[in-house]
């Protein structure tokens, strides 16, 4: 596969865990196990493609209303993959961002996300960002707080208000995803984006695949790269305008 047409950014709704392991008449909690492994083939393929950015969609803010064992074992697998997976980022050369709320996050999960922050700082290659406690709505509301913010100390002007661009918006967006998704992914046959990256994903192409998340493979990622490389991102534009005829 050509390197030229290359999404600079790839975007993943982890999906179907709990079904994964409903099929095999095991506890739901089984499938986040599982899925650990995925995990770590995704960011190795993205690192063998020179995939620029690569986020995750590990738990949203409404997934706290799933039943307690299922958050205290997700939140368990989040506190012991940071603290396990770190060796292997460091030897993809990946930097770790966690983006997301951490205020209700324990003093634990908290620690270990820093401390794997710290100790891939010094990476260049892949950015990895995982996104945990996010929702894009609340990511929305919270950049729209910061301008009003701004207005509120007198950085930014009532009568400047109506120059305030969409580039000025997105630097109010959380650092580490403020750059468009070229791609999403979402396993497990779901066709939508569950409040991830709204305004990230405007332009986004969509990829669907029916596998559930512990059996995403780099063959299934490589397919959606395959599938993204025949699409043309137009952009608004005409297909003769894309050609360069127009």
């Amino acid at each position: 596969m050509p390197n030229d047409n290359m999404p600079k950014h790839v975007a993943i709704i982890m999906d179907g865990n709990g079904r994964w392991a409903k099929k095999r008449l095991f506890p739901r909690t089984a499938g986040h196990k599982a899925a650990v492994k995925s995990v770590r083939a995704a960011i190795e393929f993205a690192v063998e493609k020179k995939i620029q950015i690569l986020t995750l969609f590990a738990f949203g803010r409404e997934n706290w209303l799933r039943p307690q064992e299922e958050v205290d074992t997700l939140m368990m697998l989040f506190s012991e993959v940071l603290v396990n997976e770190v060796a292997m980022m460091q030897d993809n050369n990946v930097r770790l961002h966690v983006v997301g709320d951490r205020s209700r996050l324990s003093h634990e999960v908290v620690n270990n996300i820093s401390n794997a922050e710290k100790e891939t700082a010094h990476c260049s290659g892949l950015q990895l960002n995982v996104a945990i406690d996010y929702s894009g709505q609340w990511e929305v509301l919270t950049a729209a707080k910061k301008l009003l913010q701004q207005l509120q100390s007198g950085i930014l002007k009532a009568d400047e208000i109506d120059q305030i661009s969409e580039e000025d918006f997105s630097a109010c967006l959380i650092k580490e995803i403020q750059t468009p998704i070229d791609l999403l992914i979402r396993t497990s046959g779901e066709k939508r984006i569950s409040n991830f990256m709204i305004w990230q994903l405007s332009y986004a192409e969509l990829y669907f695949c029916d596998k559930y998340w512990p059996d995403f493979s780099k063959k299934d990622f490589k397919l959606a790269l395959d599938e993204y490389q025949k699409r043309t991102r137009r952009f608004g534009k005409t297909d003769e305008q894309m050609k360069g005829k127009v």
